[in-house]
């Protein structure tokens, strides 16, 4: 009698293990799905973190994280679902027991501000992630240890077709992310947000004070300046980044700031308190952006000039990458510089186009779906195009979930009705 009730504790221990650390596990594989180069950027920065940034090629970070999603995604379904024991029970174990520690040394060092374990979606201190994190390596040993206590939902023969089906949802959802832009947005730039507004401060709150700091050389020597210490165009412009001087009530959008290259202006207020329609070609590093699609971009600025309506591009890229991309493309429309994560928040895509109005977010697109003549046929007042294009969360987390789970559902109904039925069937001889 004691071992049994030892055996029904230690089988819902597990089973509670294995149903929290499977919902885990597809939260994280999901949210880093559909923002790759988010994930990207982040693991770049644990790279610049450790000095070693410059030991992978560009594309290998970007593969890395798009696979290591795809195995958060897939474990988590496993164990969910109780298929593929040993490998899923396995791959958590290493992944905790290599997570672990890393964001131990995280929370005591703090070399980057957060882990990036749950993208935008949800951010976490690293010491709130170590805690996490201990929490689930204690689930995942437990899983390990007793895995075949784990109750299964779908039989032997049947999980093959499921393991298939969930890695080729995953990596077909990643990449369609990467060649488009995320299907959800977790950032403060996402569309309908209204940028001022982002900017403002509560009454009665303590504003943290930012800075924008801009690199310039000049006879080889590098030098940092603040905006009012901006010195004569003798000194060539490098980068610009935004510098946290004194914490305080950080509003979701902070470090919104506009530099007109030609002027040396900050040009933000006057940008976003205007009235009419204004297009924000961004693309955070010119010199890697696409220029596949650069005839399609000046045909736009070419339309905004017809209509009245205001053109930026907006860049943390140095004045010499600006005329080389100037003289490579013929564009003819102004810059502002910006800071690179900014730039890298506000769009995942280089280059990518916003439409906005009186500051209001009203539209983006990636390089690779940017509006045509055949869209811009009129002025924006009289097109879809020119109105606020309507998302929902909601909707679009039940479209993937459909996807997602219908053709599941068939597979488990195939098992259910066919195949488990088949193997209780007492008059077959094949059957146990």
């Amino acid at each position: 009698m004691e071992t049994e009730k030892k055996h029904i504790i230690a089988k819902v221990w597990v089973n509670v293990c294995r149903f929290l650390l499977g919902l885990v596990f597809i939260f994280s594989g999901f949210v880093k799905a559909v923002d790759p180069l988010g994930f990207f950027y982040k693991i770049q920065d644990y790279l610049a973190a450790f000095g070693m940034e410059s030991w992978f090629p560009v594309y290998l970070p970007l593969l890395f994280g798009i696979v290591l999603s795809a195995v958060e995604f897939s474990v988590g379904i496993f164990m969910f679902l109780g298929i593929r024991k040993n490998t899923a029970s396995t791959l958590a174990l290493l992944i905790m027991g290599a997570m672990t520690p890393l964001t131990f040394y995280l929370a005591l060092a703090d070399p980057v501000s957060d882990c990036g374990c749950f993208g935008d979606a949800w951010i976490l201190t690293n010491w709130q992630t170590f805690g996490k994190n201990i929490v689930l390596l204690i689930a995942a040993i437990s899983i390990f240890r007793w895995k075949d206590l784990t109750v299964r939902f779908i039989t032997a023969k049947m999980e093959w077709m499921v393991s298939m089906y969930t890695f080729l949802f995953i990596f077909v959802l990643s990449f369609y992310c990467l060649g488009n832009l995320p299907i959800l947005d977790f950032r403060p730039y996402k569309i309908g947000v209204n940028i001022k507004a982002g900017m403002e401060i509560p009454e009665g709150a303590n504003p943290g004070v930012f800075e924008s700091r801009f690199v310039l050389e000049k006879d080889g020597k590098r030098q940092e300046f603040a905006l009012e210490d901006y010195p004569d165009s003798t000194w060539k412009f490098i980068e610009t980044h935004t510098v946290l001087k004194e914490k305080g009530y950080e509003p979701p959008i902070h470090d919104f700031s506009m530099m007109n290259l030609e002027t040396g202006e900050d040009i933000t207020d006057s940008v976003l308190s205007d009235k009419g329609y204004a297009f924000l070609l961004v693309a955070h590093r010119i010199e890697d952006a696409d220029d596949s699609n650069i005839d399609l971009i000046n045909e736009i600025y070419d339309y905004s000039l017809e209509h009245g309506y205001a053109f930026y591009a907006l860049t943390s890229s140095p004045e010499d990458e600006i005329e080389l991309w100037r003289d490579k493309t013929g564009a003819e429309y102004p810059f502002c510089q910006m800071d690179d994560i900014t730039l890298k928040t506000i769009i995942r895509s280089n280059p990518g186009l916003l439409l906005i109005k009186d500051g209001t977010i009203l539209n983006k697109w990636s390089d690779n779906r940017l509006p045509d003549e055949y869209v811009l046929t009129d002025s924006l007042d009289k097109l879809e195009v020119g109105k606020q294009k309507q998302e929902s969360d909601w909707h679009t987390m039940g479209c993937v979930l459909l996807w997602f789970i219908i053709p599941l559902m068939l597979v488990i109904g195939v098992d259910i009705l066919v195949v488990k039925r088949k193997y209780i069937n007492p008059f077959n001889n094949k059957t146990k």
